[in-house]
């Protein structure tokens, strides 16, 4: 375990109008994905709680999840019921009341704010309005809708060991993408098979200078707020947390980019074709081994 970076923020306030009307009330993070339960057993767990329990297990326990306004579904989700944990008992449920307890024992043991997005003002904002929670200390950033299995989380670690070894100012996953279009894309120098330092960042270029695509998970020094604040103040509209990662490249910082390795990957619940594909990954594998 790595517990170097303590803190980690959560944005979870898009309004997911491409996996409507699903999701007219509901985050789609909070859509669920197929995972296996304590005893082997297939369950359905929202996209959020598998983040939450996958950074946990990597020794995570302080929380910031961004919310949007007017979707409480989230909040609901993680606080504790024990009230449905003593009618699951009086049923003789007893497998999904442990679940359930074993769920509630991490929320205990973890400290968790959720902060409202009113408006959704980019990814950049939503990790703004978390300034005050990370106290001026390194801290990770992980995206609602995305998540990379992995064994025992390792791609986290690895991304926290490359932050703290090239003592970085940013560091991130990426992936190889065939359609790179849709996605922020990097440039860079590589210094390893695995690692870049990275030269240049644009999101969602007409003209891919390269196919390896950013995955959001990332590990921030403090000066990321400095760099959306700066951003702020020429740009209309939403704010892009790329802008904000091409402003410090340009300064002089130093950004890597840690690849996913073979056997690593990455599932996301953004459209309603890469949910189809989560979902089948997800229960293809949990009938062949844990996630």
């Amino acid at each position: 375990m790595l517990i170097m970076i303590r803190k980690v923020i959560i944005p979870a306030a898009g309004l997911g109008t491409r996996l409507l009307t699903a999701t007219k009330e509901m985050p789609k993070e909070m859509l669920p994905v197929f995972a296996k339960g304590l005893n082997g057993q297939i369950l359905a767990k929202p996209m959020l709680q598998l983040i939450f329990e996958q950074l946990y297990d990597v020794g995570f326990r302080e929380f910031c999840f961004i919310v949007g306004r007017g979707k409480r579904a989230a909040e609901d989700h993680f606080n504790k019921d024990t009230s449905f944990i003593r009618y699951l008992h009086s049923k003789g449920k007893e497998d999904l009341s442990r679940e359930l307890e074993v769920f509630y024992r991490k929320l205990d043991e973890s400290v968790i704010v959720f902060i409202n997005q009113p408006e959704p003002r980019g990814f950049g904002d939503a990790v703004y309005r978390a300034k005050s929670f990370v106290q001026g200390k390194p801290f990770l950033v992980h995206a609602g809708d995305d998540i990379v299995l992995s064994e025992k989380g390792s791609h986290i670690t690895r991304l926290i060991r490359v932050f703290k070894g090239m003592n970085a100012d940013i560091a991130f996953l990426v992936e190889r993408v065939g359609n790179p279009r849709t996605y922020g894309v990097i440039t860079g120098v590589k210094i390893d098979p695995y690692i870049y330092k990275v030269t240049d960042i644009v999101e969602k270029p007409r003209a891919p200078p390269s196919n390896i695509a950013v995955v959001a998970i990332y590990v921030f020094h403090n000066k990321i707020f400095k760099a959306i604040e700066q951003i702020r103040s020429y740009e209309a509209g939403e704010t892009q947390l790329t802008d904000a990662i091409k402003h410090l490249i340009l300064d002089g910082c130093k950004v890597y980019a840690v690849e996913l390795l073979p056997g690593e990957k990455r599932i996301d619940i953004g459209t309603p074709e890469s949910y189809w594909e989560a979902l089948k990954y997800t229960f293809s594998m949990c009938s062949r081994c844990s996630i």
